[in-house]
């Protein structure tokens, strides 16, 4: 019998406000207020209320036939408690029914992964107590930022006591193999993954109300028809995706949620189909195969790379000078910059940065507050700096400098990053267009016309230079010098003999 395992991840990023270069040492709060609250009532009021709304009622009519998982970040949860707090309500309902599961992730919904591994452990411990103060459940399935995974991070996982891993289903990992079973890290056999079924999840989250989609409608019957048609060999189908595809992504008006009220009926009355949580997969199934996976994989994009976040220079600094401080953040106790350390690092900061042409399926798009990558970039580079600032100045002994020699200091400091910024960007927009091949950037960085046709008379003047010194006249000229110059010694040579014969 085949099982779906039905897995939603709900995020929301604390945004920031537009910080100015001026108020680098000056102002130290950094967060947009305004924007994070509405939006978090808007996706409260479209999405999360409704969804665990309709969640509920299915749980009561179908019990724990019908079962779901969530992974919810840290950030999600801080701003539950500041700004929406039946939703966070609503989810402690649905945890009581014992028909979810609550999954493990990093508290920030941050890429420490792929840099920190004691910052990585320490996000996830982080988030499992919060999961267990709010919802009394110990995680014991990983789900990393983004389904991010490879060898290694596997390895971290599994060091932790975690049982399985979820992440995508790349085609380019996977090859000939379906991701309709369940497999295990190549270096660590005990580690189970369960991989995303991309195309049948983004039938639901991206396609479902695209009337261009020649399988347009998509309605639960036709949907369950296409699991039925599978290898019979085949063990799970993994329908991973935004729980804001319900009523965010997907408007109420296309029939998102009459769809997903429809679905445990019409996958139920098959009696061929069950539903899973990712705890069942891995106690009820074995690994088919073992999956080597060297570089880090992701859900994002036609690429499912880290290149989402991490592809471009602009996103490297920024990326590099924020771990780059760690060492003094960990040296210091202060509640606050311990929080902003936490909020810098959540990745949607990084995917504003992004210069690709071609970004499908985002949900951290849909809420960009910028105009442009560039734009993120010295934002979020300005806000850096003064927290830089203020771990700096935590770490000073206590026998305190000179205010001239302070301001010095934070002044070349600024100037240093304001510098470092500026070449980032002209470096990045150089190379961008570049390879989109733009002619503006090559008419502006060919020589001048006027400089190439000076260079072509000047060979031009030259060749008729030598062509002039080299030709018959000249020639005769210097011959002519030549002998002028040896006449009255030819001149004696020729007479003296002739003299003596007329003497003779």
């Amino acid at each position: 019998m085949k099982t779906i395992c039905l897995y939603f991840q709900v995020h929301q990023p604390f945004r920031f406000k537009r910080y100015r270069f001026f108020e680098i040492g000056n102002n130290h709060y950094y967060y947009d207020d305004y924007s994070n609250e509405s939006i978090m009532r808007k996706m409260a009021t479209k999405s999360y209320i409704p969804a665990n709304k309709l969640l509920l009622d299915l749980f009561k009519e179908y019990g724990c036939r019908f079962k779901v998982a969530f992974s919810i970040s840290g950030t999600a949860l801080d701003q539950f408690e500041l700004y929406a707090p039946e939703v966070l309500e609503s989810f402690k309902k649905l945890a009581q029914t014992g028909c979810v599961e609550f999954l493990s992730e990093t508290y920030s919904h941050s890429l420490a992964s792929l840099t920190n591994k004691a910052e990585f452990e320490s996000q996830i411990k982080e988030h499992d107590d919060k999961i267990f103060k709010f919802f009394n459940k110990k995680p014991t399935i990983f789900r990393n930022t983004e389904l991010i995974y490879n060898n290694e991070i596997g390895e971290w996982v599994s060091d932790l006591g975690y049982k399985a891993v979820i992440t995508e289903g790349a085609k380019h990992i996977l090859g000939w193999k379906s991701p309709n079973y369940v497999y295990c890290n190549a270096n660590n056999p005990r580690l189970k993954l369960l991989l995303k079924n991309y195309r049948l999840s983004d039938d639901i989250a991206f396609r479902f109300s695209d009337h261009s989609w020649n399988e347009f409608p998509l309605t639960a019957e036709k949907f369950v028809s296409w699991i039925k048609s599978l290898d019979s060999k085949e063990d799970t189908v993994n329908l991973f995706m935004n729980y804001e595809t319900f009523g965010g992504m997907q408007p109420k008006e296309s029939g998102i949620f009459n769809f997903l009220k429809a679905l445990p009926k019409a996958v139920l009355s098959t009696n061929k189909i069950s539903f899973s949580t990712p705890s069942d997969l891995v106690e009820n199934y074995q690994p088919v195969a073992p999956l080597f996976v060297a570089h880090p994989i992701s859900w994002a994009d036609e690429e499912r790379d880290v290149s989402a976040w991490l592809g471009n220079e602009l996103q490297q600094e920024a990326f590099s000078k924020l771990y780059d401080l760690r060492e003094n953040v960990m040296k210091i106790d202060d509640a606050k910059i311990n929080l902003d350390w936490k909020y810098l690092q959540t990745s949607d900061h990084f995917y504003y940065m992004c210069t690709k042409f071609f970004i499908q399926g985002s949900m951290y798009s849909y809420y960009n507050p910028y105009s442009s990558p560039y734009e993120a970039f010295i934002n979020y580079m300005n806000i850096l700096s003064d927290f830089e600032i203020r771990v700096n100045d935590k770490l000073k002994p206590k026998v305190r400098k000179s205010v001239k020699s302070a301001k010095k200091a934070k002044e070349a400091l600024i100037e240093g990053n304001r510098v470092a910024v500026t070449a980032k960007i002209k470096s990045t927009k150089a190379s961008q267009l570049k390879k989109v091949g733009n002619s503006a950037l090559s008419v502006a960085t060919k020589k001048k016309p006027a400089s190439k046709t000076n260079t072509e008379k000047l060979n031009k003047n030259s060749k008729l230079t030598k062509t002039k010194l080299s030709s018959p006249d000249t020639k005769k000229i210097k011959k002519a010098a030549t002998e002028k110059k040896t006449t009255s010694k030819k001149a004696k040579a020729v007479t003296k003999p002739v003299t003596k014969k007329k003497t003779k």
